[in-house]
C-alpha cells in the first residue's frame, strides 16, 4: 500500500492528474459538441427520419398518380373518368344539362 500512496502524491504533485483532467474534458466536449458529437448525430438521425417521410409520401404520390395513368390507358380506358376529366379542365357542358353552382 505504501508504494501505490507514494506514487498516487508523486503524480499528483508532476501535474499528471491535471494534464489527464484536461485531456479527459478535452475529448468529452467534443464527443457531445465535435463535428461528429452526439448532437451531430441525434440531429442527422432526425434529418434522416423527415427525408424518409418526405420520400413516403412522394411516393404515394407516385403511386396515386400512376394509377390515374392507368385508369386513362387505351387497355383500360374508363370512359366516365375520361369524360369528368374533360369537363372539368375544358369547362364545357352540353347543352341540354344544367350546372348548379356551389359557392363553397
Amino acid at each position: 500500500m505504501g508504494f501505490w500512496f507514494d506514487l498516487k502524491n508523486r503524480l499528483k504533485s508532476s501535474g499528471v492528474y491535471i494534464l489527464l483532467m484536461l485531456v479527459i474534458c478535452y475529448f468529452g466536449f467534443y464527443a457531445l459538441y465535435g463535428e461528429r458529437g452526439v448532437r451531430k448525430y441525434l440531429y442527422l438521425r432526425r434529418e434522416v427520419e423527415y427525408a424518409r417521410t418526405l420520400a413516403r409520401q412522394y411516393e404515394l404520390k407516385k403511386e396515386r398518380l400512376n394509377e390515374e395513368v392507368r385508369l386513362l390507358s387505351p387497355d383500360s380506358l374508363d370512359l366516365d373518368l375520361l369524360d369528368e376529366r374533360a369537363r372539368a379542365v375544358l369547362n364545357f357542358v352540353d347543352e341540354d344539362e344544367f350546372v348548379i353552382l356551389d359557392e363553397q
